[in-house]
């Protein structure tokens, strides 16, 4: 079975703005927390949410392509074993009151 490589460019300004990149391919996923976060959904890309710790993340693609479109799950699992919060549901649209992303 083979398996990705993800790396993680981190904002040293903010701890919550990190960038999930793809080693071999070249899916990029921003995430935020969306207790501190402004969240701005793109119509041209994939949202997905998890809640960790307490807060609630929304992960979001960066210029997607459609072969790098079913590793999305992976790098996000990947980013919940990273903050150490392996057991994170990730959710298809924003848990919030009020807000929805269609998909």
């Amino acid at each position: 079975m083979e398996y990705n490589v993800y790396l993680l460019a981190t904002d040293p300004t903010n701890p919550c703005r990190d960038v999930i990149h793809s080693r071999d391919t070249s899916l990029k996923i921003r995430v935020y927390c969306l207790d501190n976060d402004r969240f701005e959904p793109n119509t041209n890309e994939i949202q997905l949410f998890g809640y960790a710790n307490r807060k609630l993340y929304a992960f979001e693609t960066i210029d997607i392509s459609a072969e790098d479109a079913l590793d999305v799950v992976g790098a996000i699992q990947w980013y919940a074993d990273y903050i150490e919060f392996p057991n994170m549901e990730i959710l298809p649209e924003d848990p919030r009151p009020g807000h929805s992303v269609a998909m």
